[in-house]
Order: C-alpha cells, then sequence, then structure tokens
C-alpha cells in the first residue's frame, strides 16, 4: 500500500500522538549500539502490545537487547531513508502491498537463509499457519517476511438493531449471504425522519473504500489482478468483478443505505457505528478495541456477501503485516531469534490475549485467551476461519502507481460520475502496462 493508505487501514497515529508515544517505546533497550532496533507503525495501544511481546522476549532472553522505532506517516519512505543512510533498522514491520518493492531494492533478506537451518521450525510454522497469510511474503521465490498478524475485513453489526429488525446474519464465511440478502437487511436496517435525511444508516464502510468495492468484485468470483503475486493483468474489466464494484458503489449512489462520498466528509463510520446510527460496518480487527467494553454498543461479526457468480462461501483480503529482517543488518541471528519468537507460538499466544490482533497461527487461535479476549463475540469463527477465507490482492513493486490509477477510476464510480464498466478501458489498460513492466 501507500503510506497514505496503510494510514487508513490501519488507524495510524497523528503526527503528534506518535512523536510522544515514540518517546516512551524508544526507550526500551536503551540506546546501546548492539540492540536489535525494531521498525513498526501502530496506534498508542497496539505499540504497548508490542511492548509486552518484547518484554516477554527480553525475559527468555536477556542476552539480547531490543530498541524500538516508531513509524512516521509514510513507513516506506521512511525504511527507505533509513536504510539509504546506513541505518536500516533489524527488524522491520512489512505490509503485504508495500514488501515486493523493499526485497525488489534487496533491502530484505531472504528468511530462506533461516528456515533452511531449522527445518522442524519452519514445517510445524508451516503446519500452524495459513498458507494464504504465509505465500503472500513470498516474492520470486523468496520469503521475505513471515506474517505476524491478520487484518482481513468483515462487517461489525449492531446485535439491538438487528434483533429489532428480525435479521439474523451469516455466522461463518462458508454460509454466506448474498447480495440480494445483504441489500435486503441493509434497506430495512435504514430509517430516515420526514425530511428524508437518514436517522440510521443500513451500511458503512471504515475502510479504504476502492479496497472495500474491489472485496465486492473478488465476492463475485472474480480475481482483482492476476496472479496475485507478480501480477500480469488487473481484472477491473471483467463483468463479474464490474458487477460487485457496482453494487458496492450502488450502496449509496443508488439505493441510499450508505453515506455518500460528501457525506464521509462529514462524521467517521466509527463515530455513525460507536452512536447506534449505523446497524453496519465493514473493517477490520484493528477496529475492536474502539468496540468493545461499551455498555451503549451491544455488536457481532459477520461476513461479506457473495454475488451470484460467486461463491460458495465468502472470502476476504489477506490483510496481513509481517515481521522481515534487513540485508543490510549486522545483527541478522539475533533479528532471527527475535522474529522467531513474536510469528511463533509463544508470541502469537501473547497476540491472541491482548484482543488488539488476530494470530497467524492456528494453535494461538484456540488457546484461552484470545476466548478471552473476545467474550462477548457470538461469531467468534468469523475470526478463526478469517485467515483461511483470505485472498491475496496485489504484490507488486509498482503497486504505488497502480493504486493511484485505481484510486482515481474508481473514485469516480463510487461518486456516481462514471459506470464499473467504464474502468475496462483506459484505466485498466495503463495498469497492465505498469504490472508488465514489474515482472
Amino acid at each position: 500500500m501507500s503510506g497514505d493508505t496503510a494510514l487508513s487501514r490501519r488507524t495510524l497515529l497523528a503526527g503528534a500522538a506518535a512523536a510522544a508515544l515514540a518517546g516512551t517505546v524508544a526507550g526500551c533497550g536503551g540506546g546501546d549500539d548492539d540492540a536489535v532496533t525494531f521498525f513498526f507503525q501502530a496506534r498508542p495501544q497496539e505499540a504497548r502490545s508490542r511492548l509486552l511481546i518484547i518484554d516477554e522476549f527480553r525475559k527468555r532472553r536477556p542476552d539480547i537487547k531490543i530498541r524500538t522505532i516508531m513509524s512516521g506517516p509514510d513507513p516506506l519512505q521512511q525504511m527507505l531513508t533509513y536504510c539509504a543512510g546506513g541505518k536500516c533498522p533489524d527488524v522491520l514491520m512489512s505490509w503485504e502491498l508495500l514488501y515486493a518493492g523493499l526485497a525488489e531494492r534487496g533491502v530484505l533478506v531472504d528468511l530462506r537463509e533461516f528456515l533452511d537451518r531449522d527445518p522442524r521450525y519452519a514445517a510445524e510454522s508451516a503446519a500452524d499457519g495459513y498458507a494464504p497469510l504465509r505465500d503472500t511474503f513470498r516474492w520470486r521465490g523468496g520469503q521475505y517476511a513471515l506474517p505476524e498478524q491478520w487484518s482481513g475485513v468483515f462487517l461489525y453489526y449492531n446485535r439491538k438493531l438487528f434483533e429489532q429488525a428480525g435479521i439474523r446474519p451469516p455466522r461463518r464465511w462458508a454460509d454466506a449471504w448474498s447480495f440480494a440478502e445483504f441489500l435486503s437487511a441493509a434497506q430495512a436496517l435504514t430509517h430516515r425522519d420526514t425530511d428524508g435525511r437518514a436517522k440510521q444508516w443500513g451500511f458503512v464502510d471504515a475502510w479504504v473504500p476502492y479496497f472495500s468495492a474491489a472485496l465486492f468484485g473478488m465476492n463475485n468470483g472474480a480475481e482483482w489482478f492476476t496472479p496475485p503475486v507478480r501480477p500480469e493483468r488487473t481484472n477491473i474489466g471483467d463483468p463479474r468483478f464490474a458487477e460487485g464494484l457496482q453494487f458496492y458503489a450502488d450502496l449509496a449512489v443508488r439505493h441510499l443505505v450508505a453515506p455518500s462520498v460528501g457525506d464521509r466528509q462529514s462524521v467517521s463510520a466509527q463515530d455513525l457505528f460507536r452512536s447506534g446510527r449505523a446497524a453496519m460496518l465493514m473493517g477490520g480487527h484493528w477496529l475492536y478495541s474502539e468496540f468493545t467494553g461499551r455498555d451503549d454498543l451491544d455488536f457481532d461479526v459477520t461476513v461479506l456477501p457473495v454475488g451470484p457468480h460467486g461463491g460458495p462461501g465468502a472470502i476476504t483480503d489477506v490483510g496481513s503485516t509481517g515481521l522481515s529482517i534487513a540485508a543490510a543488518s549486522p545483527r541478522r541471528e539475533q533479528a532471527w531469534e527475535f522474529v522467531k519468537f513474536a510469528t511463533g507460538p509463544e508470541g502469537q499466544a501473547l497476540i491472541a490475549a491482548s484482543g488488539l490482533f488476530v494470530p497467524v497461527l492456528g494453535s494461538a487461535m484456540r488457546t484461552p485467551g484470545f476466548a478471552a479476549a473476545h467474550r462477548g463475540i457470538r461469531n467468534l469463527e468469523v475470526f478463526t476461519d478469517g485467515p483461511a477465507s483470505s485472498r491475496r490482492m496485489a504484490v507488486t513493486p509498482q503497486w504505488g502507481k497502480v493504486e493511484s490509477l485505481l484510486e482515481r477510476g474508481c473514485n469516480r464510480v463510487l461518486r456516481g460520475a462514471a459506470t464499473a464498466d467504464s474502468l475496462a478501458g483506459q484505466t485498466a489498460t495503463d495498469i497492465d502496462a505498469l504490472l508488465r513492466a514489474a515482472i
């Protein structure tokens, strides 16, 4: 992803808050020159959970010091600046849509260097993990990151509003509802005053709108890019993909069950959902801590709808971040020990119990800590089956340029200024040219 997209997706820190927290977190491990530096981006609560992992690692490996570096608003540019100046952090947080550019530039170590030396760990990790997450960090045959959390998107819903409307949403990805059933529910849950203004929206979106629209296209039976890693072409011109994308756009433009682009500027989707003025919200687990523990909000989670050409079950995006090691690191061995811990059973159990992430190992999903952190969720399978129901979106070093074209073309559709089938023209042609240049 571009820096801006990554910000909206992970609900990252505002500049002042980031600076304040960075001053606190950066002290971990002191200023020792022999410390393993760990570069990551996080909200305050997320940063504190990462410190729990670091603290536990320190207890087990007091011989390895960890010093954290908090990212600013553009992590990719910041990483490149560090590395160009010869001060690349040892361990780097990697995003599934960004890491390919770093791998192509030789910034990241191929982790097979370590996995091949530890075949037992490699086999156990692969058996306990999820191929869609792990494979999204494979580039030109190398493994450039190990997944550390799943952040695919799904639907939060207000249980009280659904019960009042007599609607029972599906509980599992395998038992998805149809586009028609989803639209009917959104219409029943949208209420307006006598002047026609929405008092309650059926659906709001807290993710990146054109990413969300693309997932509706993917849930109508078409990949966004083929193949997802090192893609040769985009499928936005596929009639199935266009139909799904148009369905998403029409929720606001035609059916009026979701805020328009203009409406989204005045109030956030999270605020609408928190206040009971939206019955469904599309987002990821990074929002869970914002909604839990509120006496005035009884919520659960459900899956995305499936179009007439999709299914049988619903799918979501991989949405994973991973941990990488810098190729220039003089502390590769120590860095590997930390990456191995954080992405392995012990670190993942801590992630599971924190309630801030969905872990990437099945064993961590089954821990009492994960269930306890989500005790209010009845449809827990939406989380536990999410990684296996994930599909990769696109991994290419040209992602920044590709995304700019996608944003420009898709936003015209989302505003109602064009139809989704128009993307099959120049937009698809220009994207395909960029993709071919990167192969």
